[in-house]
């Protein structure tokens, strides 16, 4: 389930503002976002463009989150940029990493596989 909220601020005895953002969205076209922590099975996934979704399993730290499904040949988008294909379906929510995505760069075939 998506929907919106609030990115989420506590503020601090000095008025430093310490966020509770548990992703990174690094571009607003992306369908990816970073965990920026660990994060446990149906957590909430928190992040500067104001999407909520729950994750379907934990996801380590540094690794991908998918904000929305993502059907099996879709390419998956980080930076504003195609970094891969979904080789099987991904649900919002889902770690997205090698078991589910492959990256196509430098494979030769297609423009398009030059593209990613």
């Amino acid at each position: 389930m998506v929907s919106i909220i609030l990115s989420k601020v506590l503020e601090s005895r000095e008025g430093i503002k310490i966020s509770k953002n548990n992703v990174v969205i690094i571009n607003k076209n992306d369908n990816v976002a970073t965990a920026i922590k660990d994060i446990k099975k149906d957590e909430i996934l928190i992040g500067d463009v104001v999407l909520e979704v729950k994750a379907l399993q934990s996801i380590p730290f540094g690794h991908k989150v998918a904000l929305k499904d993502i059907q099996k040949g879709e390419k998956v988008i980080k930076y504003g940029e195609a970094i891969g294909v979904a080789f099987t379906n991904i649900h919002a929510g889902e770690h997205v990493h090698i078991h589910n995505i492959e990256g196509r760069r430098g494979r030769g075939g297609s423009k398009e596989d030059k593209d990613l």
